[in-house]
């Protein structure tokens, strides 16, 4: 068998992207091979990878699939609009043919109305003596010598070009070049479109909102932060830098809880209301206070420094009073879904050695953890809230009758201690804990001044469990460190009937919710709803369609600002204070982290191109980051080697420097050489206003190795039909680049997802 070459390789590949477009148009090959401008026989040789593809040749197959020339040759699309630079040396190569060799100097740039190629024209004595070979396009081409001598022929006409010549002409006449004079030339041919041509109908464009994010209020007042964390400011208020001091003392139950109740004892900590609607108002002083009594409690039961305790509590008021108690005494606390079953929680359990639990006497939960105690033979104390149950301690009762003094004292817990553990929602495999020590709470003041933009005199809410990191993001710690109070809310299950009607009621002032519950605020019609209190709204969990923002803001008047992080981070990557969002973007890359996009090899990419979301730097060294996956070296060493964590996300950034979400590293879907990312594709479906829910995922296909597969939840009174499958095969075709919609559309009640809310689409 003969081993194909590089170039052998790349022509099969361009050649079987043409076949999977004309074979989604529609067309027929001799319908094809007249808009091309070849024969038949011709094409198809083309189509079988047989022939060379010269430039001409791929780009009339561009114009007449709707595509863009890179979709073609690299299987991926354009992404960068503003501007793009290409080093000498460099640009995308397309063919080597006819005695010339193609660079595209601008293949990431989108809706290009021209085609800028660097090109080399080897010089053939055969080819100087012989007729040259002609071709045609649509539109016009603008030839600059760069060195050498060029012959261009044009119709009848011939011109010989020497170094600093140009000539322009209309391409759709018959034309073509060769070296001469003994030598290569080297020349830019810059191709430009015809005006008749309107790529911009294939695709949505993001749009840049030229609002910006309300700048912080300033105040002379000394803020409890400023001992522990230093930042430097821009004239808006954008933060450009920040660094730490006393860090490795730093304990969020003393340094912040504590020393608010001493500065201010009378200020609201958290407003709380409970699913029967009761409301409870707690200052810190009263936080304080009750983490004391809860301190002395845990200590009773034998709960000691180092020990895990597992919390599964909803949102009941008596979750932050637990977690500063542990953070006083040093216990490890770790967070738990109301969700999770039997065998979830013996899983975490026996994975980091959990020693007590502290959960919620509702939804069955207790019952779960006693369906596992034979198994867990090492969690020996169980701590109810909220009720009461046979052969289970009562918080309520109990931990009221301790002394509300725990003071503090010279070795207490602090800096690189470990404080706390996030079993990871990967959606495949079993979930990894990741842990963090005593100064994560400290990159949450960047999550909640720069990103949230808390108010100190308002009321921030962000809509979580309390069983997931986003909850540590918007619950306790940031709020907190920038002085803010916490709305909660402990709802049995999100209504946003229910709870729309108290943002006016409580006058919310900052509000953060994952797109999910955006888009169930919006199917409720929230314009028939008071929302004037609320200052700034975030998004976060998962990434952003652009038509959830489109629809918050026509109602609201506000941005949403998307932030990007996991639960081994805090917010990584936002549209923090002083940025304009591009409507879908992540944003950039937040100070405290040194981003960079890696490919599979670990080098870095260009603008345009996707890698993994990548942080440079070593363990320990930035305060908000994991430490590693407890018990698991193994794992931890996957993510985090040759001096980089690794995320296991993929985005792109263009040339503002704006991220753009792509997916996880195995969701890239591989069909007939084309590389498509799913969150487009998603993106696209969401705008349809009968789409509730979509998850798009990789379906095995024996012709095309994969194919894109829709799974889609619609709204109420719709009905899932043929009609409508064909209807949004064909609404992504004509929004995105043909070759991206989905070849099977599938309907369902609901789509499949991990316990903390994402779409497992390894399940699709």
């Amino acid at each position: 068998m003969t081993q194909m070459t590089g170039l052998t390789m790349k022509i099969q590949e361009m050649a079987a992207r043409i076949r999977e477009l004309r074979s989604i148009s529609g067309y027929s090959v001799e319908e094809i091979a007249e808009k091309t401008g070849v024969t038949t026989a011709e094409y198809l040789a083309c189509e079988a990878g047989e022939s060379d593809l010269n430039f001409a040749f791929i780009y009339r197959c561009a114009l007449a699939f709707g595509v863009d020339v890179t979709d073609i040759i690299r299987g991926s699309s354009p992404k960068l609009r503003s501007y793009t630079v290409t080093r000498h040396g460099e640009g995308q190569r397309i063919e080597q043919a006819h005695g010339m060799v193609y660079y595209n100097m601008a293949a990431s740039f989108k809706n290009r109305i021209a085609d800028p190629l660097f090109t080399q024209a080897i010089y053939d004595p055969e080819l100087e003596r012989s007729d040259i070979a002609l071709t045609t396009h649509e539109g016009q081409e603008f030839d600059l010598v760069i060195s050498g001598s060029l012959k261009v022929q044009v119709g009848e006409h011939s011109e010989i070009l020497h170094e600093g010549d140009t000539i322009y002409y209309n391409s759709s006449t018959p034309h073509g070049m060769v070296a001469v004079g003994g030598r290569d030339c080297v020349f830019y041919a810059v191709v430009l479109n015809p005006t008749e041509y309107d790529p911009t109908n294939r695709s949505v464009d993001p749009l840049r909102e030229e609002t910006t994010p309300q700048r912080p209020k300033k105040t002379a007042e000394k803020r409890i932060h400023e001992d522990f964390i230093l930042p430097e400011e821009g004239p808006d208020g954008s933060l450009k830098s920040v660094d730490f001091q006393n860090e490795e003392k730093f304990n969020f139950a003393f340094d912040v809880v504590d020393a608010l109740a001493r500065k201010n004892p009378g200020k609201l900590a958290m407003l709380h209301v409970d699913r029967f609607k009761e409301e409870r108002y707690f200052t810190f002083a009263d936080i304080s206070r009750y983490s004391n009594k809860a301190a002395n409690y845990f200590r009773s039961l034998g709960i000691k420094r180092g020990d895990k305790v597992l919390l599964i509590l909803r949102r009941h008021y008596q979750f932050w009073i637990s977690m500063i108690a542990l953070h006083k005494i040093g216990a490890v606390a770790i967070l738990g879904s109301n969700q999770l079953l039997a065998h979830d929680i013996e899983y975490r359990v026996n994975a980091v050695d959990i020693r007590a639990i502290l959960c919620t006497s509702t939804g069955g939960v207790p019952e779960q953890v006693e369906d596992c105690l034979a198994a867990c033979p090492g969690l020996q104390i169980r701590v109810i809230a909220e009720g009461d149950k046979p052969g289970w301690h009562s918080f309520d009762k109990e931990f009221r009758l301790y002394s509300e003094e725990f003071l503090r004292d010279a070795n207490a817990p602090c800096g690189s201690d470990p404080m706390l553990m996030f079993f990871t929602s990967g959606t495949t495999g079993y979930p990894k804990a990741a842990v963090h020590n005593f100064k994560y709470p400290l990159g949450h003041f960047i999550t909640a001044k720069y990103w949230h933009c808390v108010n100190p005199d308002g009321l921030h809410l962000t809509i979580s469990d309390t069983g997931w990191a986003k909850s540590m993001w918007g619950k306790l710690y940031g709020a907190w460190l920038n002085e803010a109070p916490i709305f909660v809310y402990d709802f049995d299950r999100f209504d946003a009937s229910d709870i729309l009607p108290m943002f006016a009621r409580y006058k919310i002032t900052t509000f953060c919710a994952p797109p999910t519950m955006y888009r169930m605020l919006i199917k409720e019609d929230i314009s028939q709803y008071d929302l004037s209190s609320i200052e700034h709204a975030t998004i976060a969990g998962e990434a952003l369609n652009p038509e959830v923002f489109h629809q918050f803001k026509q109602h609201t008047g506000l941005s949403l600002m998307e932030g990007f992080g996991q639960s081994e981070t805090t917010v990584m990557i936002g549209n923090l204070i002083g940025t304009a969002p591009k409507v879908g973007s992540m944003g950039k890359p937040v100070p405290l982290y040194p981003v960079h996009l890696l490919d599979r090899e670990g080098k870095p990419v260009r603008p345009g191109e996707t890698g993994e979301i990548c942080i440079r730097t070593e363990p320990g060294q930035i305060c908000g980051l994991f430490t590693g996956y407890f018990g698991e070296p193994e794992k931890t060493a996957e993510a985090w080697h040759d001096g980089y964590y690794h995320t296991g996300d993929t985005a792109w950034q263009d040339e503002d420097g704006y991220f753009w979400y792509v997916g996880r590293v195995d969701d890239l879907i591989k069909s007939s050489g084309y590389r498509i990312g799913p969150f487009e594709i998603e993106s696209v479906i969401m705008e349809l206003p009968y789409v509730l829910e979509c998850g798009v995922s990789a379906a095995p296909d024996p012709i095309r190795g994969q194919v894109v597969k829709a799974s889609i939840v619609l709204t109420k009174g719709t009905t899932g039909t043929e009609e409508l499958k064909k209807e949004i095969q064909n609404y992504v075709k004509s929004h995105t680049a043909p070759y991206k919609y989905p070849r099977i559309v599938e309907f369902r009640t609901e789509l499949p997802k991990t316990i903390s809310g994402k779409i497992q689409r390894n399940l699709l």
